[in-house]
């Protein structure tokens, strides 16, 4: 059964899919033709600190329709799924009820499966456990959690300690495999939207050429600037890894954009996987079909 307080979501649209692929253009093109506003659903777009990192929409784009949530913390602000949630669903029930079409735009699908969805029951983590992971390096981590829920290596980033311990927590507290414990409840039924799902070497293409305008337009003055007062959420952005290890002098600043192009574009793998089995929506190349086309499959036509 459908929670009452996300029937709102029926009004809105989604546009999803993953880094770069076009969906903040698509949205104010859309937005802009249905009377919309457009609504964050990425995880590092709500900071703002980091407009150039995590490729907020440029003033020129929020200048044409109104654009709500981006930037909306700040970087030492412990955000999450659940909190975001509580937000978008906020923003979105005004925007409605001011007669408006809410376009929910963003990569991040743990947010907008949040927001969708709910999140699921997950166990309180005792102390002893979480001392006994946090002590383990990220390579027994990784073996362990590959053993008790291998399907979580297929949708998480293996690099990444906090994530993988958080699921090696859970597989541990509750004797079951973490993405078991995790798995979606049923998004509201009636959603409406798309996947952008471009070719794979248009979009490896697209994320090069991101990268590079990141990294020359200001991203690594945004890292330094808040490098010792980010939280640890905040510090999870892709590029922080990269871009401190460029601050430190490890590496060049042309390693710095190999290692974070290559970082993106397994990122956009991870977020694809997602969408295709957890979201309820079409994927669609964008530019492999029409205007017209992209909005039947939609369900644009006749809103509100």
């Amino acid at each position: 059964m459908n929670d009452p307080g996300r029937e709102v979501l029926k009004r809105a649209v989604f546009i999803a899919g993953p880094t770069s692929s076009g969906k903040s253009a698509l949205a104010v093109e859309w937005a802009r033709r249905h009377g919309g506003e457009i609504v964050c659903a990425d995880a590092f777009q709500l900071y703002r600190e980091f407009p150039v990192l995590s490729a907020q929409p440029s003033e020129a784009e929020r200048a044409r329709v109104p654009h709500h949530l981006f930037g909306a913390a700040g970087c030492a602000d412990a955000m999450d799924a659940a909190r975001y949630a509580q937000m978008a669903l906020a923003v979105i029930a005004e925007i409605v009820a001011r007669g408006r079409i809410p376009f929910v735009v963003g990569g991040s699908g743990l947010y907008i499966h949040a927001l969708t969805s709910g999140l699921p029951d997950v166990p309180a983590i005792d102390p002893e456990i979480r001392e006994r992971v946090r002590a383990m390096k990220l390579r027994d981590m990784v073996r362990a959690l590959g053993e008790l829920d291998p399907a979580a290596l297929d949708i998480i980033d293996s690099r990444n300690p906090r994530r993988v311990a958080r699921r090696l927590e859970i597989c541990l507290k509750s004797g079951r495999p973490a993405s078991e414990v995790l798995a979606p409840n049923p998004p509201v039924a009636g959603l409406r939207g798309v996947v952008l799902a471009p070719r794979r070497e248009d979009l490896h293409d697209r994320i090069a050429r991101a990268v590079g305008e990141r990294l020359s337009g200001g991203a690594v003055e945004e890292v330094r600037a808040v490098r010792q007062s980010a939280g640890l959420t905040a510090r999870q952005i892709l590029g922080w890894r990269e871009i401190t290890g460029l601050l430190d002098g490890s590496i060049s600043l042309e390693e710095c954009r190999e290692q974070l192009t290559s970082a993106t574009r397994r990122y956009a793998k991870r977020q694809l996987t997602w969408f295709r089995s957890k979201l309820t929506l079409p994927p669609v190349d964008p530019t492999a079909v029409t205007p017209e086309i992209l909005e039947r499959t939609a369900r644009l036509p006749g809103l509100p």
